[in-house]
């Protein structure tokens, strides 16, 4: 019997760090170019992100090798900031030229990870990226820039409809001009000519 419920338990374990069907992620990821702060964009609605605005994740490296990330947002209802602190870890081996692929777990709750898929990003230089979790109703578009370009915006979304990804319940994240003091990351970095 408990072989029965541990093999029930690391079944669903895996399964919440899966790729959904029908999705795939990046093949190459520099973790280093990626730290920093990024706005929240759009997002499917979820409980722990239920009425904030001003929403931005901040990453940094951990001394274990893995990404710190604290993700915060504004609660316009309550008027009080939401913090939330989390650890993320690559899946898979690095490759061959030390990069990754964009597969990472994710804990803010103990020992309990979840997806944090990374779908499309604006490569060579980091300025917008596009994720999601285990499953399709978890989805997000992040931008370097508290704004991000109708057209490119608009790429996505569209990529993401064609995913599967229930793009007409995107929430728009309001993003005003509150900065908060977080680090800007390595994101300016330009590939050799």
């Amino acid at each position: 019997m408990i072989y029965k419920f541990l093999w029930l338990f690391t079944l669903l374990l895996s399964a919440c760090t899966g790729v959904p069907q029908g999705v795939s992620t990046i093949k190459s990821f520099d973790a280093n170019q990626y730290l920093g702060t990024w706005y929240e964009i759009a997002r499917l609605d979820h409980s722990f992100e239920k009425d904030l605005q001003n929403v931005m994740a901040a990453y940094s490296l951990r001394e274990d090798g893995g990404i710190r990330v604290i993700n915060k947002g504004f609660n316009p209802k309550t008027k009080q900031w939401k913090e939330a602190e989390g650890k993320a870890y690559f899946i898979d081996a690095p490759n061959a030229d030390k990069s990754n692929t964009g597969r990472l777990k994710v804990s803010f709750f103990g020992p309990f990870y979840g997806a944090y898929n990374i779908i499309e990003l604006d490569q060579p230089y980091y300025n917008y990226v596009m994720l999601c979790g285990p499953d399709k109703s978890y989805f997000w578009i992040l931008s370097r820039t508290p704004q991000l370009a109708y057209p490119i915006k608009q790429h996505l979304i569209a990529k993401a409809k064609e995913l599967g990804f229930e793009t007409d319940k995107l929430i728009y994240v309001e993003q005003s001009n509150v900065q908060i003091n977080y680090e800007a990351g390595r994101h300016v970095i330009h590939p050799a000519p």
